[in-house]
């Protein structure tokens, strides 16, 4: 007997297009069709779109429309800043600084590097999953260029001190710019933060910042780097030299007008964060009082309003994932983009976890469309389906 009911609990790993924002893209497919590039009219229709589009995008993080640089996602601007950075400098000795929780975006890309000769130095973090900013300063030495720590956790959700590194940072630079050594640039993936924290990146102090239209209630296949001008970055892809030569391919008119629709929306979110807090704190309380052998993965305090994420022992995540499906209830094990691996969490064996309760965690994010019905509903039936997977496995 098919479940009729349909919640979905995954908003970290995407969300669904707002009715506005689609609305926004959509005479850009069949009636505004034609390529930015493009000189005659058709062209530069597309390409008015693109640049009210880019300025609106500035506007929001208070940074000039030059410094905003479209991509096809957050995969392609993670690359783009970290391979970007270490390609535009000479030395053969490069060091670069990030974290063992980062998305396999970073991590991997960085892994990449290092097989290049590039030396890497990957920061733990303590058991609410926070990076320490001594830490971070006692890791900097001469050779280093770049430091990348994500903004938020996609896993656990727990938000790292990103205004303290980039001050950090700011006076370690001016130190280093008096020695005649590179700029150290900062480089942050603001993904799962960008529908709920602060994205001016003057605030921030960062060089560099990684955003995705998917995860704001936009389209997918379109993202942005911001690159703080004269900060010291090549392209890694060669073609046509859009994008202020840092990235080529022809624009994405219906895209980046959707994920400047969309973050103009995310501009005024404060009752939604209100709401969602409320919600997950309620969803977090009943996990814990319902269900024994629970515990929370990551801080408490200093986590997404919309991030719960919970090990359960003797259970594991893949199959308390699809047994909530069953029940019509979409929820993750840890990164969508790494979801197919059956390796541990290294976001949560970086907290300390056991590889065992690392492979039972769950993850649910919830988002503006979600209600306290469907928490209601969750609370319900999660206890019953541990007890069921608990006494088939003998635990």
């Amino acid at each position: 007997m098919k479940n009729s009911y349909k919640i979905y609990f995954d908003n970290a790993a995407t969300t669904p297009v707002d009715k506005g924002v689609l609305d926004a893209m959509l005479p850009y497919f069949s009636e505004k069709y034609g390529n930015a590039s493009s000189l005659h009219q058709f062209g530069q229709e597309s390409q008015q779109a693109v640049i009210k589009a880019r300025q609106e995008i500035a506007d929001i993080l208070d940074c000039l429309s030059s410094e905003i640089i479209f991509t096809s996602g957050a995969t392609e601007s993670d690359n783009l800043a970290i391979k970007g950075a270490v390609q535009s400098q000479n030395d053969k000795k490069l060091h670069i600084i990030t974290t063992a929780i980062e998305h396999p975006a970073v991590l991997d890309t960085c892994k990449i590097l290092e097989k290049q000769g590039v030396n890497v130095a990957y920061l733990p973090v303590s058991k609410e999953g926070i990076v320490s900013v001594a830490d971070l300063e006692k890791e900097i030495h001469d050779e280093t260029i770049l430091v990348s720590v994500m903004y938020v956790n996609n896993e656990v959700g727990t938000i790292q001190p990103i205004v303290k590194i980039g001050e950090k940072l700011a006076k370690i630079n001016q130190e280093r710019s008096q020695q005649k050594l590179p700029k150290i640039i900062f480089h942050t993936d603001a993904v799962q933060a960008a529908n709920y924290l602060d994205l001016n990146v003057k605030n921030l102090g960062v060089d560099l910042m990684s955003l995705s239209g998917h995860k704001i209630y936009g389209p997918k296949g379109i993202g942005l780097l911001y690159v703080k001008n004269r900060t010291a970055i090549t392209r890694i892809q060669d073609g046509g030299h859009q994008e202020y030569g840092l990235r080529s391919g022809t624009l994405n008119t219906p895209g980046i007008v959707g994920m400047a629709t969309a973050l103009k929306t995310v501009d005024s979110r404060q009752s939604t964060v209100d709401r969602l807090k409320k919600l997950r704190d309620g969803l977090i309380d009943g996990v814990l009082k319902l269900v024994p052998d629970s515990q929370l993965n990551g801080s408490r305090e200093k986590r997404l309003p919309n991030n719960a994420n919970f090990s359960f022992r003797g259970v594991e995540g893949e199959s308390l994932m699809i047994a909530l499906d069953q029940a019509g209830i979409a929820v993750s094990t840890g990164s969508a983009c790494a979801s197919g691996s059956l390796e541990p969490s290294h976001v949560l064996m970086a907290l300390g976890h056991s590889a065992e309760m690392a492979h039972s965690s769950l993850r649910i994010s919830l988002g503006k469309y979600n209600t306290e019905k469907e928490v209601d509903y969750f609370l319900q039936v999660l206890p019953e389906i541990i007890q069921r997977l608990r006494k088939i496995s003998g635990r």
